[in-house]
């Protein structure tokens, strides 16, 4: 049962359900002698008696932390082999008029070819696990669910049960991947949302990783000074409806999308193998080896796109939450061009500076798909 903010409630036993939902109100006036007036009645006292007990739990954000590679690789370094510039770069993503000790484009961190060593995906994941744990204060065994959002993860079937192990979870929590590329994140915060008041689930632990710098063209110099590798983790705490931290969401997919704004489409690779499908004998099998291409991206197309959707998708998310956007005090978008924030924040018409706790975070890209979601921290 969907309510006003976006959200499902939980299911309620069927003995409370044939009073409402599978006997309508109409069913009421037609078995039952009443008269109109009495019959309204019956429905203000519906909603004042009944409804209030299917409400759903409320979920919060109780802990953050994130986690970066040591090699850090500064604009200086990229110029060595592209042509590009720690001034051309900065001028690209961040206007002069912006704060350097908030917004600063001057090194990308990076795992590399570290993929065996201490800096791993994995590792990043759990680091940043441990940090969000440390700040609710509760215990890995504690936590029903680890949804790890990623696209790039170190194993084919998914990174997440590495998590769980990383963290010693004694209690085998279930952990899975949600791959959704650039919106991954805002989609792990509403399947948490979803667990918790569908579920009965108490804690949700949501990983936001990635190793794009593995998906990278290094000549490529539009894209390659973009994408970086980090983690990110919150942990969502079921709580009463009352403390709720999650108010609405919007969610959209645009297949259509795939090529024109961002990609990393698979490809086959060139095998000498006399068992793969160029052996002649016209069945195509056994297929050929395959991997992923390097992100590919128009610039120009995922700009006209964030400052014509995202904003949509915030107006959306904050009138299923029934709020206005005056409410709004932080902007977290997942873009790193300084002059699509600020579009979007003249769009909504966001003050630069405010103070308070409610957050509109919103993800768009790759897939293509994009979403946004109102929350409170704390």
């Amino acid at each position: 049962m969907a309510n006003a903010s976006g959200f499902f409630a939980p299911s309620v036993p069927n003995s409370t359900l044939r009073i409402l939902p599978s006997m309508g109100i109409h069913q009421f006036q037609r078995f039952l002698p009443l008269n109109f007036f009495a019959f309204l009645l019956l429905k203000v006292l519906i909603k004042v008696l009944l409804l209030p007990n299917l409400a759903y739990p409320g979920c919060k954000l109780v802990g953050c932390g994130s986690s970066v590679p040591s090699l850090q690789i500064s604009n200086d370094d990229l110029s060595k082999f592209v042509e590009t510039s720690d001034e051309w770069i900065s001028t690209l993503l961040a206007p002069e008029s912006v704060d350097d000790e908030f917004f600063q484009v001057s090194s990308c961190p990076c795992l590399c070819n570290d993929h065996l060593g201490k800096d791993t995906l994995t590792n990043l994941a759990a680091e940043a696990a441990r940090k969000a744990l440390e700040m609710a204060n509760v215990d890995p065994d504690d936590l029903d669910l680890i949804l790890m959002c990623t696209s790039t993860p170190e194993d084919l079937f998914g990174s997440a049960p590495q998590i769980q192990k990383q963290l010693g979870c004694k209690t085998n929590p279930l952990a899975y991947d949600i791959t959704a590329a650039c919106s991954g994140f805002v989609l792990g915060l509403i399947s948490a949302a979803s667990h918790i008041r569908g579920s009965g689930f108490q804690n949700v632990l949501v990983v936001g990783a990635d190793a794009l710098s593995r998906y990278v063209d290094w000549t490529d110099r539009g894209s390659c000074i973009l994408f970086g590798d980090a983690a990110g983790a919150v942990l969502v705490q079921a709580c009463n409806s009352e403390e709720d931290g999650l108010f609405g969401f919007d969610v959209h997919s645009d297949g259509n999308g795939q090529g024109v704004h961002l990609n990393a489409a698979i490809k086959e690779k060139n095998s000498n193998n006399t068992l793969d499908s160029s052996n002649g004998s016209g069945l195509g099998f056994p297929p050929r080896q395959s991997s992923y291409s390097c992100i590919q991206m128009n610039g120009k197309e995922v700009f006209r796109f964030a400052v014509r959707c995202v904003p949509q998708s915030i107006a959306s998310a904050l009138e299923k939450a029934g709020l206005p956007a005056s409410s709004v005090d932080w902007l977290l978008l997942h873009q790193a061009n300084q002059r699509i924030i600020e579009a979007v924040a003249t769009r909504l018409e966001v003050p630069s500076e405010r103070e308070g706790q409610t957050i509109a975070v919103s993800g768009f890209g790759a897939g293509l798909s994009w979403g946004s979601a109102i929350i409170r921290w704390g």
